[in-house]
C-alpha cells in the first residue's frame, strides 16, 4: 500500500519515517522512561516524528518487549496537556474519535461542539472506523449513546451524520441541482415555519461536490447565501450543526482553520479542540489548513501556536504544525484560496437519485396520518433484503428509526407483521425465540418449530442476531427456561452443527439399528441415543435412516416417537421427523393448527408466513391444498380479520 506522503495530492505533515524499526524505537521510549523522570524531548522527538500507523507498530513492539502497555507508561511518566497530547498521538485514529465522541457526551454536561466538529467533519469510511471503534473501545452503541444525550431536530442530522451514507466525492446529479437549490429555499426562506426535515435529508446525504453547486444555485436564487439562511431559520445546536456542515462542504481545511483560531484567540486556550484538530489533521491536510488560517489571519498557525502555548506541549504541537508559513517570505494564498473555492471546479456526473424517491414516499405517509395501504404496498413489493436499505436510507434521510415510526403509527397484528417484515431474517428469528421464552409461561411449540426448520447457517445467524439484540446467548436464555431432556434437545439444535451432505448408507444402517434396539431399553436410554442421532445427522441421512428403521423394527419411527415418548421432547422429537421427511408439509401442519381451532394464533401464524415467505412459501401452500382441499389463501380469508397477509402472496 502507498504510504501517506506516496499517496496522490497528500498534504499532511506528518508521514511515514524511512528505515523505521518499531523494536528500536520501542526500546528508546523504554530508555526515556527508566528510571527517575523522563526524557521527554526523546519521547516527542520521536512520537511526533512517526505516523500513526507506525506508532501502532510501536505499542505492539513495546508490549511484546517489556510485558506492559506503552500508553499506560505514558500516562504514568507524563503531565498535563502534554501526556493528553502524546497519549492521544498513540491512540488510532478512529479511537481517538471514538475517545473524544465519548468524552463529549459522558461527563457532566454534553459537549455539543465536539460532536458537531468531528461528525460534520469526518467522510464515510472515517464515520464507519469511528463507529466500529466505538463499539470496540466502549461496549455500546455510539448512535444509541449520541441520542440519549441529545435531542430534537439536532438530534437527528447527527443521526444521520452517523450512517456514514454521504454520496461518494464526485457523486453529482446534475439534474436536481437546480431542484434542490429550489426545495431548501421552499423548505425556509418561502414558508411559514422551517421543514428541518429537508435541510437534514439534502445537507447529510448528497455529496459535498454536489451541494456545492446547489449552494451557487441557491445564491442565486434567492440572492442571499445559505449560511445567511440557515441562521435566519435555525437556531441552537442544531444551527451550529448545519452551519459546520456547510463550512466542511464549502471547505474542511478552511472550517478547521477558523476552529483552530478561535480554540487559541482571547482568554484561555480551549485545548480539548486544539489538540483533536491538530492530531486528526496532521496526516490529512495540515499545509492547507497553514495556509488557509494565514490568509484569513495574516499569521502562521504555527506563531500563533508559539504565542499561545508553552512547554513540551508547545514543541509537540509546532512539530504537527510542521512549519511556519511566517518564515517563506512574501506569502501567496492562491492555494488557500483554491481550498477555499474548491466548489468552484467540481465535476459533473449524471447519477439516479434513489434516496429522494425513499423520502417522497414514506415520510408524507408518516407525517399526515398513516396511509396502512401505502406501507402493506411499499413492503409487498419488496424483497427482505431491499428492506434493509430502506430501513438505512430512512435513518440517513431523516435521522429516525423507521421500526419506531411503524410501531408509533400500526397497531396490533398488522404493526407485528410489517414490523417482522422489516426485521432481518436472523433478528426476526431471534425477535420470535425470545417471545417464545419471555414472560408467563414457554411456548414450546414455537421454540420447536424454529429450531427444526433451520440451517446451521440460519441458527449461526440467529445466535449472533440474539446475543447482540439482548445481551445473552440464546443457550443459555433456553437452558434458563427449559430443563430436562427437552433443555438438552434444543440446547444441542441450537449449536447449528448438523451434520452436511448426502446419506452414509452403511452408516444409516448402523444408526437404524441402534434406534430400533433403544426401543428396548428404558426411556431415558432411548431419549438420550434417539438424539444423538435426530438432532446431529444430515437430513438426507436421517431420510435413509428412518426408511431402514421400518426394516429393522417394522414400525414407523413416528409411531414409535407417539408410543414411546411424552410431554415435550415427543414434541421435539417428532418435530424433526417431520422437517426431515416433509419440511413444507410440516409447516403447512402448523398453519393449520394456529388457525383452526377457536381464535387464530396470531403469533405462529405471523412467524411462519414471515419467515418462510422468501424460502419455501410456494410448496407450503401445495402441501396446504393437498392436504386440507383448501388453498392457504381461502383458509386465511376465513379465519382471520387481517387482510394485509396478501403482501405475503398467499394466492
Amino acid at each position: 500500500s502507498l504510504k501517506p506522503c506516496q499517496i496522490p495530492g497528500f498534504r499532511g505533515t506528518v508521514t511515514d519515517a524511512p528505515d523505521f524499526d518499531a523494536s528500536a524505537d520501542a526500546e528508546t521510549l523504554y530508555n526515556a522512561m527508566k528510571g527517575i523522570g523522563s526524557d521527554k524531548e526523546a519521547i516527542l522527538d520521536l512520537v511526533t516524528g512517526r505516523s500513526n500507523a507506525q506508532r501502532q507498530e510501536i505499542v505492539q513492539a513495546y508490549k511484546s518487549s517489556y510485558g506492559k502497555d506503552l500508553i499506560d507508561d505514558l500516562k504514568y511518566e507524563l503531565t498535563g496537556n502534554f501526556e493528553r497530547l502524546i497519549v492521544s498521538l498513540m491512540r488510532p485514529q478512529a479511537y481517538h474519535d471514538a475517545k473524544e465522541i465519548h468524552d463529549a457526551i459522558k461527563g457532566a454536561g454534553t459537549d455539543e461542539k465536539c460532536l458537531i466538529e468531528v461528525l460534520a467533519s469526518r467522510n464515510n469510511q472515517q464515520i464507519h472506523d469511528l463507529v466500529e471503534a466505538y463499539t470496540d473501545a466502549y461496549g455500546s452503541d455510539i448512535e444509541e449513546d449520541v441520542t440519549g444525550e441529545t435531542s430534537g431536530h439536532f438530534k437527528k442530522m447527527l443521526v444521520v451524520l452517523l450512517q456514514g451514507t454521504r454520496d461518494e466525492p464526485g457523486v453529482v446529479h446534475a439534474d436536481l441541482i437546480e431542484e434542490d437549490a429550489q426545495v431548501l429555499l421552499a423548505a425556509g426562506e418561502e414558508q411559514w415555519g422551517t421543514e428541518e426535515s429537508i435541510f437534514i435529508m439534502l445537507l447529510g446525504n448528497r455529496s459535498f461536490n454536489h451541494l456545492q453547486m446547489v449552494f451557487d444555485k441557491y445564491q442565486e436564487i434567492a440572492e442571499k447565501s445559505i449560511e445567511d439562511s440557515i441562521k435566519s431559520e435555525l437556531s441552537g445546536d442544531f444551527e451550529r450543526l448545519m452551519l459546520a456542515v456547510v463550512q466542511c462542504i464549502r471547505s474542511v481545511p478552511m472550517y478547521f482553520a477558523k476552529r483552530l483560531y478561535k480554540s487559541m484567540k482571547g482568554l484561555g486556550t480551549q485545548d480539548n479542540t486544539l489538540i483533536r484538530i491538530m492530531i486528526c489533521r496532521s496526516e490529512i491536510d495540515m499545509l492547507d489548513i497553514r495556509e488557509c488560517f494565514r490568509m484569513c489571519y495574516e499569521k502562521s498557525l504555527y506563531n500563533m501556536i508559539k504565542e499561545d502555548t508553552s512547554g513540551d506541549y508547545k514543541r509537540t504541537l509546532l512539530a504537527l504544525c510542521g512549519g511556519d508559513d511566517d518564515l517563506a517570505g512574501e506569502f501567496f494564498p492562491e492555494a488557500a484560496q483554491l481550498a477555499y473555492k474548491m466548489w468552484e471546479t467540481s465535476a459533473m456526473t449524471k447519477v439516479q437519485c434513489l434516496i429522494k424517491q425513499v423520502f417522497i414516499t414514506i415520510d408524507p405517509v408518516m407525517s399526515s396520518g398513516t396511509d396502512e395501504d401505502v406501507i402493506i404496498d411499499i413492503v409487498a413489493n419488496r424483497s427482505n433484503e431491499q428492506r434493509q436499505e430502506i430501513r438505512q436510507a430512512f435513518k440517513s434521510i431523516l435521522g429516525r428509526d423507521l421500526m419506531k415510526d411503524l410501531k408509533s403509527e400500526l397497531s396490533k397484528n398488522l404493526e407485528r407483521l410489517i414490523i417482522g417484515l422489516m426485521l432481518t431474517p436472523a433478528e426476526f428469528d431471534a425477535k420470535m425465540m425470545r417471545k417464545a421464552m419471555e414472560g408467563a409461561g414457554t411456548d414450546e411449540h414455537a421454540l420447536i418449530e424454529i429450531l427444526v426448520t433451520r440451517s446451521n447457517e440460519e441458527i449461526h445467524a440467529m445466535n449472533a442476531a440474539y446475543q447482540d439484540g439482548y445481551k445473552k446467548s440464546m443457550e443459555e436464555a433456553i437452558q434458563s427456561d427449559t430443563s430436562g431432556r427437552f433443555s438438552q434437545i434444543l440446547t444441542s439444535l441450537v449449536q447449528g452443527a448438523r451434520e452436511q451432505g448426502p446419506a452414509d448408507w452403511d452408516r444409516a444402517l448402523v444408526d437404524a439399528q441402534e434406534l430400533a434396539d433403544a426401543c428396548n431399553e428404558d426411556s431415558d436410554d432411548m431419549e438420550i441415543k434417539f438424539m444423538s442421532i435426530l438432532c446431529t445427522r444430515s437430513f438426507p441421512h436421517l431420510r435413509r435412516v428412518f426408511q431402514e428403521f421400518v426394516r429393522c423394527s417394522n414400525k414407523d419411527i413416528e409411531q414409535i416417537i407417539k408410543k414411546e415418548m411424552s410431554g415435550d421432547v415427543k414434541q421435539a422429537m417428532y418435530g424433526i421427523v417431520r422437517s426431515v421427511k416433509n419440511q413444507p408439509n410440516y409447516i403447512a401442519e402448523r398453519l393449520y393448527k394456529a388457525m383452526k381451532c377457536i381464535g387464530t394464533d396470531d403469533r405462529a401464524l405471523i412467524r411462519i408466513m414471515v419467515s418462510r415467505s422468501e424460502v419455501d412459501l410456494f410448496n407450503i401452500r401445495k402441501e396446504f391444498k393437498e392436504t386440507h382441499d383448501c388453498s392457504l389463501h381461502e383458509f386465511i380469508q376465513v379465519e382471520t380479520m387481517v387482510v394485509s397477509f396478501h403482501i405475503l402472496h398467499v394466492e
